[in-house]
């Protein structure tokens, strides 16, 4: 299941610092609440699920960084002593719940968005993949025929293009390649055959990319040519300056980008 199928749910807490200190956030703050309500550390620590241990040194730490008692003891008496929050306690307890309720508030506002996070998620995920091949097509695997050693791997682009990938058995085993899975089909551009008025033409190649040029950068030796492609994305080959002049290649030319299938690296998000 890729991450647009699933629900995106924003989550956030609140934690205070003193100088650079950790002082607390809702784990402590419940703990403080608690004392309030039961007058009795051991019960506090209990439901907040601390040990006692746990509790005094949380307790410890607040007090000292606070610069004052959060909490004190009460002296035994009829009822057996007990522990309650000072005065500076209380106000903070209630202090951390107005200040989380707004920002709860805030969160909710931004899981608003969650549709659009999820898309940028998988865009920036799609964005960080390192690879040397200069062609990158997302789609998703619309057949796959099994060989005894190779399996060929239809895949549909995002742009509506078909791309023919022959694979190891093993690399569509371990890879999870099965009609619907999203997948990348990687092309160096090197690998590409740009060809024109190819109406009458037959290639052994399998896939066949029609396009228009859009941008030619000549080297010394080689051009990369760079094709817009019908229905959208484009695709970057690199031919010699002799193949770019012999076919005429100029800015609006209709021309044709055509790889074999073994040239194609299929790869799949992480």
């Amino acid at each position: 299941m890729s991450v647009t199928d699933k629900t995106i749910q924003l989550q956030g807490s609140v934690w205070m610092t003193v100088d650079g200190q950790s002082f607390g956030g809702a784990d402590r703050m419940a703990l403080l609440a608690k004392i309030a309500e039961y007058g009795s550390i051991t019960q506090a620590a209990k439901a907040a699920r601390m040990s006692y241990k746990t509790a005094w040194d949380a307790i410890d730490t607040m007090n000292n960084l606070a610069g004052e008692p959060l909490v004190e003891r009460l002296a035994g008496g009829k009822g057996g002593g007990g522990t309650r929050l000072t005065r500076r306690g209380l106000q903070l307890v209630e202090n951390f719940q107005s200040i989380q309720h707004e920002h709860q508030l805030f969160v909710s506002q931004l899981a608003r968005q969650a549709e659009a996070l999820a898309d940028d998620y998988l865009l920036l995920r799609r964005m960080a993949m390192k690879t040397s091949a200069r062609n990158q097509f997302l789609g998703k695997v619309a057949a796959v025929k099994t060989g005894a050693v190779n399996d060929e791997v239809e895949l549909r682009t995002a742009t509506g293009q078909t791309i023919i990938a022959i694979v190891t058995h093993e690399s569509t085993e371990s890879l999870g390649l099965v009609p619907g899975a999203e997948a990348f089909a990687l092309v160096k551009s090197s690998a590409i055959i740009v060809v024109t008025d190819d109406a009458d033409a037959h290639f052994s190649a399998r896939n066949r990319l029609q396009g228009v040029v859009s941008r030619i950068q000549p080297g010394a030796v080689n051009t990369e040519v760079v094709l817009d492609l019908d229905g959208g994305g484009s695709l970057a080959a690199i031919v010699t300056n002799d193949s770019c002049n012999n076919l005429g290649l100029v800015v609006g030319k209709l021309a044709a980008a055509i790889f074999k299938a073994s040239s194609v690296i299929v790869a799949v998000p992480a």
